[in-house]
């Protein structure tokens, strides 16, 4: 789906009508100060002093606040509270989005509104406490909602039927078999079922179901946890897309999700978060998009797409059941970053190596003219004069984040701060400095261990990481150049033998950094090589809102030579420049190499770089022969 593609799914959307049935529950956040406890005369026992208390729409009503936040024209919400404080919010909630709520049903006796009311200590969600386990829907109730239900249909495009609680509107069987009746009347009415217990009580219906609850569909033991795989989730939408003689539709989490329509099944890949995320509600967002793209007269699969968009928006939305505007999923769907084959990435076993080689095939070489142009990453995949950044960016970050408190907080929040540091250096390497400093602003904020005074901006964090970064940097080209040490020792095997092996063939060499331009210019001249590269060496420019990598991308695509897709190959160690070359449609060689040796295989970048998109893994550049034999380039 491209960006145009996704602007008008979207415009499209604000003419939709969709009715929304099922289990509207109240998601309570209540935040505990324990410096305010007091010991209860009464029990004995520390009180729990709530400092701030949220509540938004969850289940069903999640549903709804999504499809209100996309702008679909018309959302229709059917479904029951109980007499009490919690269903008068839930009301007001509804009310103020602008929802048509006569079909949420009050039942005076045998029902409580669903509440999940989640209890944070700091940042900490401790045990919950639920309401609402006990209903019974009235028979009057029943025939109350089900008659709603008809008038429902005659108004929406899409009706969504939610399911997710025990002890929910659909534990009676009444209601079930009276809405199976609204099916069947209604054939024209597409209805999309989302259901934790009834899913095979259904039928006429769409479904999104996540992947464990399709596996144990298919006879096979899987706990929400458990990780399946893309073999086993797409073998389970066929088997149920069969059985229902529907679309299925599998969601997989940070996976993504695969989806079945007759003959046809797509995997449609996860997305990559930089940031911390929160899963809860991800799933009524993805149900939201389907539906509302179903609803706007598309089909399965792009509904799936912008499902995964909105997800991919909600999971960065903390202490909250969050929702997805047009805006924010445009800006997630308009580049996206997939995550590629999690399953390869994860599992060494599965690798296809070239016979005699450490050379793994991941993608297929495309056919056509051969490559032309040539992209390099510069640190870790030719040079090593910055190995080790991480080593400095990660207590750099540490010491920023905790302040003055770095040498006294306990243990429990600095290695939950180093953690933090830590995940964030994975998922950004390969972007430019500026743009993880502004990622450090972001934790520093979040963390709130440092007077708002002392935070420094993006700008001046990278200022003082460049200058801890440059003296180990000054200090190896110093020993390289009094020939203490030799430009063997500071570039990945083999590498420049391989860039002038390149040049000979009359490719053009482009050199593409995050570092500071002036900076790579500088040691590309040091170790020898900048000549290869005829001027064409980009870094950064001191503007997080131009993105090197993306520019050298855009300029060789656009060039006057009008080059075909497939004809631009790229070199890289880090996932930015890998991403930005599958998005072009050119051919990515990982470069997983061990910056310490300088040899040898480094097996999480090796994971990293196939989750980014990664066609070819190499090690070095060992086996120049077979390198080039493999790029079809011998």
């Amino acid at each position: 789906m491209t960006a145009e593609d996704l602007k008008r799914l979207l415009d499209d959307i604000c003419k939709a009508r969709i009715a929304v049935l099922g289990d509207y529950c109240l998601d309570a956040y209540w935040f505990v100060d324990r410096s305010r406890e007091e010991i209860s005369v009464e029990t004995g026992l520390p009180t729990r002093p709530v400092m701030e208390q949220r509540y938004s729409l969850g289940g069903a009503g999640n549903v709804v606040m999504n499809l209100v936040a996309m702008g679909v024209d018309m959302v229709l919400a059917g479904g029951v509270v109980g007499p009490d404080p919690f269903g008068n919010e839930m009301l007001r909630l509804l009310k103020l989005a602008g929802v048509a709520w006569d079909g949420i049903l009050t039942q005076a006796a045998d029902w409580a509104t669903h509440v999940y009311a989640k209890p944070y200590v700091n940042d900490t969600e401790e045990s919950r406490i639920d309401f609402g386990t006990h209903n019974i829907l009235s028979a009057k109730t029943c025939a109350e909602l089900l008659e709603w239900l008809r008038s429902a249909v005659r108004k929406a495009d899409v009706v969504v039927v939610n399911e997710q609680i025990s002890s929910g509107i659909h534990s009676s069987a009444d209601f079930r078999e009276g809405l199976c009746q609204v099916v069947r009347d209604a054939p024209d009415v597409i209805f999309v079922l989302d259901s934790r217990h009834y899913a095979d009580s259904y039928s006429g219906m769409i479904r999104k179901i996540n992947a464990a609850e399709a596996m144990r569909l298919c006879g096979k033991s899987a706990a929400e946890t458990d990780v399946v795989s893309l073999d086993d989730a797409v073998a389970a939408a066929r088997a149920l897309e069969a059985r229902w003689g529907l679309p299925v539709a599998v969601t997989r989490g940070a996976r993504g999700c695969v989806v079945a329509d007759r003959a046809k099944v797509e995997a449609v890949p996860g997305i990559l978060i930089h940031g911390r995320t929160d899963p809860v509600g991800a799933g009524d967002s993805f149900l939201a998009g389907l539906a509302a793209a179903l609803a706007a007269g598309r089909d399965v699969f792009d509904g799936a797409r912008l499902g995964n968009f909105a997800a991919a928006v909600t999971v960065q939305k903390l202490f909250q059941t969050g929702v997805a505007t047009p805006e924010e999923i445009m800006e997630v769907g308009a580049d996206p970053d997939y995550v590629y084959r999690p399953e390869l990435a994860e599992d060494a076993r599965k690798a296809r190596m070239i016979e005699g080689t450490d050379i793994e095939i991941v993608g297929e070489l495309p056919s056509g003219e051969r490559f032309t142009d040539v992209v390099f990453d510069h640190d870790g995949t030719i040079s090593t004069l910055r190995q080790g950044w991480e080593n400095i960016m990660e207590p750099f970050m540490v010491r920023a984040i905790l302040g003055e408190k770095y040498g006294t907080v306990e243990e429990t929040l600095y290695l939950k701060v180093l953690g933090r540091v830590r995940d964030f250096v994975e998922k950004t390497t390969g972007m430019q400095t500026l743009a993880q400093m502004h990622g450090l602003v972001g934790m520093v904020a979040e963390f709130g261990l440092v007077p708002g005074s002392e935070v420094l901006d993006a700008n001046g964090y990278k200022r003082l990481y460049n200058e801890e970064l440059m003296r180990v940097v000054k200090d190896r080209i110093r020993r390289l150049r009094s020939g203490r040490l030799s430009v063997e020792d500071f570039t990945i095997k083999n590498a420049c033998v391989f860039l002038r092996r390149l040049r000979g063939m009359g490719l053009r060499l482009y050199l593409a950094s995050g570092t500071d331009e002036e900076d790579v210019r500088a040691e590309a001249e040091a170790l020898g090589y900048a000549d290869v590269f005829e001027g064409r060496i980009y870094g950064a420019v001191g503007r997080v809102e131009v993105d090197v990598k993306k520019i050298v991308m855009d300029r060789i695509i656009s060039d006057s030579l009008k080059m075909s897709v497939g004809r631009l190959l790229t070199f890289g160690d880090g996932p930015v420049e890998i991403r930005e070359t599958r998005k072009h449609g050119g051919y990515c060689v990982g470069v997983a190499s061990d910056e310490i040796r300088r040899f040898g295989l480094n097996s999480e970048k090796r994971a990293r770089l196939i989750k980014a998109g990664a066609d070819l893994i190499i090690p070095d550049y060992s086996d120049i022969e077979k390198i080039l034999d493999a790029l079809g380039l011998a």
